[in-house]
């Protein structure tokens, strides 16, 4: 049976506006109609809709692991979830599957969590059936944590310069990288700017083209935030200018920033896009750049992501911590830390300094 297969008979995965799917029938109805919509709509603003598919698919996972096992999803219990996140740690969760990592595991049991709180029940995670054997499987399995390769300036330009400056799929991607590198960006924060302000429903920031810079206002995890871009050095490698001259080419004055180009790489489309692109792009760039090379093609494709150009940044940019911060949109100097791959590692030689 597939993974995801989902129980007929289970109760289903809900969406953030479950509260106002599970109220009597009628209760909601009539005058009040439009309004429950629009909640509806602010409550499901409250999660990504990333988030929000994860939850669903951990859902049905654990559905479809309790039906064959004949044990109840409703109401919740402590010790059904503390043995379906211990097969999931054996590899017995489902048919031919492997052991799961422990981030995974506590994945899915915040996904339970939550889905059982949408139906205004509440799992005890403190419960001695979840929390000890939760104890036991990180003691056991837990694994040091695998950060994602900083792409660092060097690497950047190679990537960079592997894109057909003379087409405009090559003008809108060196935009991208260098954007995202300079500023900072998560992946979803790159593909979610508009051109202007309050220019579309979905967009989640805009850009403005200053004499010195670019700025950037944006919804991020942590809130509303500016982000400023400096031009660079050189046009090669100057994101406004990479930015200018894909809005210039595109013919791009409204709407998302970043679109798709159709018409076989002649024409700009008007659709946003995804944030999955930024990942596959620098996967691409990176092995056509020879980036890590003496690796196998597999092992470097795991290396980096879209976080990769955060990471770069805050690995390279040899300023003052709390600038880098800032930029990054951290709420803390602890977090942007955890981003600086490279850049403090053996500054200070304790071994040295004690006299060694």
């Amino acid at each position: 049976m597939p993974e995801n297969d989902v129980d007929p008979h289970a109760s289903p995965s809900l969406g953030t506006s479950a509260a106002y799917e599970l109220q009597p029938s009628g209760a909601l109805t009539g005058h009040l109609a439009p309004l429950v919509e629009r909640a509806r709509g602010y409550v499901d603003a409250a999660s990504a809709a990333n988030t929000r598919r994860a939850y669903a698919a951990d859902w049905a996972h654990f559905s479809s692991w309790c039906r064959r096992k004949e044990l109840a999803t409703l109401p919740p219990d402590p010790q059904t979830v503390g043995l379906y996140i211990t097969a999931l740690a054996s590899g017995e969760a489902a048919p031919r599957a492997k052991p799961s990592a422990v981030s995974t595991i506590e994945r899915r049991l915040s996904a339970i969590a939550w889905n059982y709180a949408q139906r205004g029940l509440t799992l005890d995670r403190r419960d001695r059936h979840i929390a000890t054997v939760l104890a036991g499987i990180r003691n056991r399995h837990a694994a040091p944590p695998r950060q994602k390769e900083a792409i660092l300036p060097e690497e950047l330009i190679a990537m960079v310069e592997t894109l057909d400056r003379g087409t405009l799929r090559g003008l809108r991607d060196r935009a991208m990288l260098l954007m995202g590198f300079a500023g900072g960006l998560r992946r979803s924060e790159i593909v979610a700017l508009d051109c202007g302000r309050d220019q579309t429903e979905d967009g989640n920031g805009w850009i403005e083209i200053l004499d010195k810079g670019l700025l950037v206002t944006l919804r991020g995890k942590t809130g509303w935030r500016e982000v400023e871009i400096g031009r660079g050095s050189s046009d090669l490698t100057c994101p406004v200018h990479a930015v200018e001259t894909w809005l210039k080419l595109g013919r791009i004055g409204h709407g998302p920033l970043f679109r798709r180009v159709t018409d076989k790489g002649k024409a700009v489309g008007s659709e946003r896009l995804k944030d999955q692109e930024i990942a596959r792009l620098i996967k691409k760039t990176v092995l056509a750049a020879g980036i890590r090379g003496e690796l196998p093609e597999a092992e470097r494709i795991k290396l980096f992501s879209g976080h990769s150009l955060r990471a770069g940044l805050a690995s390279s940019a040899e300023v003052d911590e709390r600038y880098i911060q800032k930029q990054l949109g951290h709420a803390s100097a602890e977090m942007t830390r955890r981003y600086q791959r490279r850049r403090d590692r053996f500054r200070v030689n304790l071994t040295k300094a004690a006299g060694l």
